[in-house]
């Protein structure tokens, strides 16, 4: 089973995402949060496969809760789901820690593939906000940083790249998962990216893919 914690002021909401999403064979929402101080309480405390987490909430915002829930706990799997796709919204999103970014407007069954693909390690990401990060990364002096990776780290970047997850790679390379893990660590540290969904669009920008 997912574990999953759902952070949103809007009740409603709230309760029909939660119903349909406990209704799924492997995912549970054990969790809910109405404010982002409470989810932030509620993620440190149950340590959840899966958060996710509205933007705009009373007291605190998504975006901080989720800086904060990053900062004590760097290997958080957060799911944005909002309304919102204006860039002031959609950067610090993502530059606090958010993995996926989901609109509201997505069908229940779309949020349910992307807590599945983000509990596998892929990053799941709406084609408007990569549309608006590859437009953000044209803006930017050219830099060819990729040219540091060795053999290995070019071919499983571009496994990454692909959406496949940490176990896939290990499967598809025949060496270990740690290994996998220290090698997405030297790339992200190389490509000067802070994780997995910004190495991706790296990638696609470079015209490695």
């Amino acid at each position: 089973m997912i574990d999953v914690l759902f952070a949103d002021d809007h009740e409603m909401v709230r309760i029909g995402v939660s119903a349909y999403l406990s209704a799924q064979p492997d995912i549970n929402v054990s969790a809910e949060a109405d404010d982002g101080g409470e989810a932030v309480r509620l993620a440190l405390e149950l340590r959840p496969d899966i958060i996710l987490m509205d933007l705009v909430m009373k007291e605190m915002d998504g975006i901080e809760a989720t800086k904060q829930i990053i900062e004590q706990w760097p290997e958080a799997k957060i799911i944005v789901v909002t309304s919102f796709l204006d860039d002031e919204k959609v950067y610090p999103a993502l530059e606090a820690g958010a993995v996926s970014y989901m609109l509201k407007t997505s069908k229940a069954s779309e949020i349910a593939k992307a807590i599945r693909k983000t509990y596998e390690g892929q990053s799941i990401l709406e084609p408007e906000v990569t549309s608006k990060i590859m437009n953000r990364m044209r803006e930017k002096p050219e830099a060819n940083l990729h040219n540091q990776l060795t053999d290995r780290e070019m071919e499983i970047l571009l496994l990454v790249a692909q959406g496949k997850s940490n176990q896939g790679i290990a499967d598809e390379l025949f060496i270990a998962l740690k290994t996998v893990k220290v090698h997405i660590s030297n790339i992200l540290e190389k490509l000067e990216v802070h994780d997995r969904t910004q190495a991706v669009i790296y990638a696609f920008e470079h015209n490695l893919v």
